[in-house]
């Protein structure tokens, strides 16, 4: 692995188990065994890092909610979904933690988190929901499908921070993820359809189990 992915790599672990606030540039290099200089020379600062394992994140997300054009969703789809948000909430918890800090710290990711958010995942998921309305996987109004996915992504992106703020003793663990995604399932459970609700039962167990 070359040095500029290996301090990506190694700053999303540091700052998953200690915090993004925890962890400076030095903690990093000494993790890795290089000097400042050597990590200076592919990134300017920490928040450059920071901005870079977004745009890893937003990969992600891009990747794992992509439907080809033309087919209709099946329920493997909104369970892969669904796996879609507690692999990212975990995998890149960090994130979470204190969203709204992180972005005022770092103004090139408030920038690509923004423009992310509102042009581009609202539209995707709002997409996806209707689709799954048409394929008969959930029985939704046109109108209230926009207010759902804005509440399923509140959910995302404040449930460490309100895990923390309720548990405060508490590490955050994969639990803490499956917590989580009980909340959405909790959200969508009411629009879910006869063909959706076998499989819909067995994610409700599968991350009850948290």
């Amino acid at each position: 692995m070359k040095t500029y992915h290996r301090i990506v790599a190694a700053s999303l672990a540091l700052f998953n188990e200690q915090g993004e606030r925890a962890v400076t540039t030095n903690h990093i290099a000494a993790h890795l065994g290089i000097s400042p200089g050597n990590l200076y020379y592919h990134f300017r600062n920490k928040e450059d890092i920071v901005h870079q394992i977004f745009l890893e994140y937003q990969q992600f997300v891009r990747q794992r909610l992509t439907l080809a054009d033309g087919r209709q969703p099946e329920v493997a789809d909104v369970l892969g979904y669904l796996d879609t948000a507690f692999d990212g909430m975990w995998r890149y918890r960090f994130m979470f933690y204190d969203l709204p800090g992180l972005l005022a710290r770092n103004p090139a990711l408030q920038h690509d988190y923004q423009r992310f958010i509102d042009d581009e995942l609202t539209d995707t998921l709002h997409g996806l929901f209707v689709r799954c309305a048409d394929a008969g996987l959930f029985a939704i109004d046109a109108a209230d499908i926009r207010p759902l996915v804005i509440n399923i992504w509140l959910v995302v992106k404040f449930w460490y921070a309100f895990e923390q703020a309720s548990h405060p003793s508490q590490p955050i663990s994969e639990a803490t993820g499956r917590r989580g995604v009980c909340q959405v399932l909790a959200l969508l459970k009411p629009y879910v359809t006869p063909t959706l609700r076998p499989a819909f039962i067995a994610a409700c167990a599968r991350y009850g189990e948290a």
